[in-house]
């Protein structure tokens, strides 16, 4: 009773106030614009994309600054001809190496190329050991200098790493700061891609290139890979997102459209929505937060939802209207019905969003604060403003006998549908269930934990950056697929026998694991200089025992080469892989475990892991950490809720029950179209729970409000909650179905996949709160008379 008080009173509270609510909500939005318009921005971070708390991720950021970061960018210059032994595309190489020096952002002292004095070779003359640039500095584009220049990259060992396996092409590689040295803001990433494109492919790759004042050059092809790279594309890709948004916009108008008859009706829960849009993003600016491109699809969802609960309360509102009351007692009888219901449902998908804060990866953290801002202002917007705005609405008798006529229309469909209450109709229904929940942990075990393909999955795979990847990873024996272990040893390790042998081994061991092309480290490089130093004999590649000799081999090698630090006591080991796909990563990253486990030392530490493949083997174990605890998390919360909210556990279970298995089978889904579970669909599982709730709780309340009072049958009862609230449910499972929908055909391939993945979970719940919920009601709740259990 008290409760009942309680709505009451604020129930009084928002209809004695209509106008002034009205004015308030209208001013804040006026802000809000402002606030989005003036405060948007594109905000993008290598390091927000990582889990810097992993393990993996402590060992990259302390020797970032020595060795260089996950953050690098690879610009392969391919010679059309074939042959990179030619005048015009030394000339070309030379002034591109030059354009990406003074790229913005680019740490210079990290960019290496033939044409930079840190790539270097080594040989045996008869004066002893000679070394020197590739590219000396006074070199010439004369048929003797590029003789030269032929054999000091064989002489450099750098084939496959900076020259292609094939002499095809050539790399110019570069490593990214994370903040502008110039401005001292954070590097804007999408900016420096566009000066990759402008200032690099779009010189280099024109029909003619005006390389100096003597001479042109045609016949170069230009491919870029890297975070910076993906990023640039992704963002490009996310500009689609706005008209996929118009598009989904207008669909759901006519939907909604369809559904009510009226175009005032129409407008109010559209147009409700875009405000929570709208709100949403003037508060996130306000905050100081940026868009991320992963990100930049929540915005869609909150209208979704926004939309879904309108349609909710216009349902309500015309069931009030069929009994004969005017705009304002419908609008507070339908306000009164759904305010904890449509709370409830709202703080589910509030909850779904919050746990996504478990993936420790600031992005992801990032779209959980975004979303969960959004929701929380659709409880305002849908719970008070549409009401409001609702209750000003005159329903004439015209209007009425429409939506008898409407009603009339679908009544076949509900009159089909209570057989779903029967029991034993309902025992096929749940054994079907169970079928279907068996296929779904039979394939949704087999879901796999990252990337699935080659390239960036978040780009279609014909993509220009996923094309440019594939060449550089067929042309050259590395890529941005790269994963380093930071071998920690005593100081002057480099001239300790034990320490060097013991690299050395690892080095070998794991350039023979399936998925690994190649493998650098000291040892390695030390080894050629000793069989240097012994007439390139074979038989000296060796490396040599006595510490002067040692001494002798690694003096050659300066710490500009990544090998080593300035004291000798971290050396990495870089190993290229084939691809970053998850199960080559998981191999990887299994093998380095396994040799640390049976050969670490306190004098030598084998520390996983820098390079890009690094990060991802970070961020696929924080998902596979976080996936369990994010479900666990979302259904402990919907249980609970749904719980306090109905009172009864055997009610919980019909509206929790057929939500779990559609999350099952989202899984299976996964696994059958080969969508891996990682940061950018993960959260669309905890999405899809929070929001998929929203129809059986609907469902569930006006079914069991009708139940209690005693007056219908099951079937009588279940009959009119499909006219109330099945409507809706139907409705705006269509619509937010179609909305997402169209996502499939994005130019990202992630939120293709997203499209997919919402528009099964949206209509199978739907499916699920229309037959399997009543199906269960009749086991749970309802007496073999056909009386409601005590």
């Amino acid at each position: 009773m008290a409760k009942q008080t309680l709505v009451n009173r604020f129930e009084d509270l928002i209809f004695n106030n209509r106008r002034k609510i009205i004015a308030v909500f209208a001013a804040i939005t006026v802000v809000m614009i402002y606030s989005a318009i003036t405060g948007f921005r594109i905000d993008t971070s290598f390091t927000k994309s990582i889990p810097v708390e992993h393990e993996y991720m402590q060992t990259y950021l302390q020797y970032r600054d020595q060795f260089g970061g996950a953050n690098r960018v690879l610009v392969a210059l391919v010679a059309r001809d074939g042959n990179i032994y030619t005048p015009e595309f030394m000339r070309t190489l030379k002034a591109a190496t030059d354009e990406v020096f003074f790229i913005s952002g680019v740490d210079r002292t990290r960019v290496t190329s033939l044409f930079t004095p840190n790539v270097r070779f080594t040989e045996v003359t008869a004066e002893g050991i000679a070394a020197g640039n590739v590219v000396p500095a006074d070199f010439r584009p004369t048929p003797e200098g590029i003789e030269q220049i032929r054999k000091n990259v064989l002489k450099a060992g750098i084939v496959g790493r900076l020259v292609a396996n094939d002499f095809s092409g050539a790399i110019i590689s570069a490593e990214l700061m994370e903040v502008d040295p110039v401005t001292g803001k954070p590097l804007d990433y999408i900016a420096v891609a566009a000066e990759l494109e402008t200032k690099i492919r779009d010189v280099f790759e024109s029909e003619s290139v005006e390389v100096n004042i003597d001479s042109q050059f045609s016949g170069v092809d230009v491919h870029m890979i890297g975070f910076v790279k993906a990023i640039g594309d992704i963002s490009n890709g996310a500009q689609m997102v706005v008209v996929f948004f118009g598009v989904a916009f207008v669909i759901t108008a006519l939907f909604v459209g369809f559904y009510t008859h009226s175009w005032r009706l129409t407008l109010i829960p559209v147009l409700c929505a875009l405000v929570a849009v709208i709100w949403q993003l003037g508060i996130l600016f306000m905050l100081g937060f940026g868009i991320d491109p992963l990100g930049i699809l929540v915005p869609f969802l909150v209208f979704a939802i926004g939309v879904s609960h309108g349609v909710q309360m216009i349902s309500a509102i015309r069931a009030e209207v069929f009994k004969g009351k005017n705009g304002k007692e419908a609008a507070r009888s339908a306000f009164e019905r759904l305010l904890v219901p449509g709370g409830l449902a709202l703080a589910s998908d509030t909850i779904g969003f919050i746990t996504i804060l478990l993936i420790k990866i600031q992005a992801i953290q990032e779209m959980a604060i975004t979303a969960s801002i959004g929701v929380g202002i659709i409880v305002l917007t849908n719970l008070i403003l549409v009401p409001v705005l609702l209750s000003f609405i005159r329903y004439d008798e015209e209007y009425r006998l429409r939506l008898i006529h409407a009603s009339k229309k679908f009544e076949p469909i509900w009159q089909r549908l209570t057989w779903a209450t029967d029991r034993d109709h309902a025992k096929y229904i749940i054994a079907v269930a169970l079928v279907l929940l068996g296929f779904g942990l039979w394939k949704g075990t087999g879901v796999k934990i990252g990337d699935l393909h080659p390239g960036v999955p978040e780009l279609r795979e014909n993509s220009r950056y996923n094309i440019d990847s594939r060449l550089i990873t067929e042309r050259f024996s590395i890529g941005v697929d790269v994963i380093s272990v930071i071998v920690e040893a005593p100081k002057d390790g480099c001239i300790d026998y034990e320490v060097m042998k013991a690299i050395d081994d690892f080095t070998w061991y794991m350039s023979n694991v399936p998925g690994v092309q190649s493998a650098i480290s000291l040892p390695v490089v030390s080894k050629v200089v000793h069989a240097g130093w012994n007439e390139g004999s074979l038989k000296w590649r060796v490396i040599p025992r006595n510490t002067s000799v040692l001494v002798q081999v690694t003096t050659y090698v300066p710490t500009s080469s990544g090998l080593l630090n300035a004291d000798c006591s971290v050396m990495p080991v870089h190993m290229f892989t084939s691809d970053h796909k998850a199960t080559t990563i998981e191999k990887i990253v299994a093998e380095v475990k396994a040799y640390r486990q049976e050969h670490g030392t306190d004098k030598v530490k084998f520390r996983l892991a820098t390079g890009g493949v690094g990060v991802m083997a970070a961020t696929n174990e924080d998902v596979q950490a976080a996936q369990f605890p994010i479900l666990v998390g979302v259904f402990s919360v919907v249980i609970l809720l749904c719980w306090i909210a109905f009172g009864k556990f055997k009610g919980m279970l019909c509206i929790v029950l057929p939500l779990a298995l559609v999350s099952i089978l989202a899984y299976a889904l996964m696994t059958m179209l080969e969508i891996g579970l990682k940061v950018s669909t993960l959260p669309v599982v905890a999405l899809g729970v929070g929001v998929g709730v929203d129809y059986g709780i609907y469902i569930y309340a006006r079914f069991r409000h009708l139940l209690k009072q005693g007056e219908l049958s099951v079937e009588e009862a279940y009959l009119k909650t499909l006219r109330i609230s099945g409507n809706g449910v139907l409705v705006t499972g269509i619509t937010l179905a179609v909305g997402v929908g169209t996502w499939i055909f994005s130019p990202l391939k992630f939120q293709a996949d997203m499209g997919i993945l919402l528009t099964f979970m949206f209509l199978v719940n739907m499916i699920g709160a229309i037959i399997l919920l009543p199906a269960l009601a009749s086991m749970l709740l309802i007496r073999k008379d056909h009386g409601p259990r005590p």
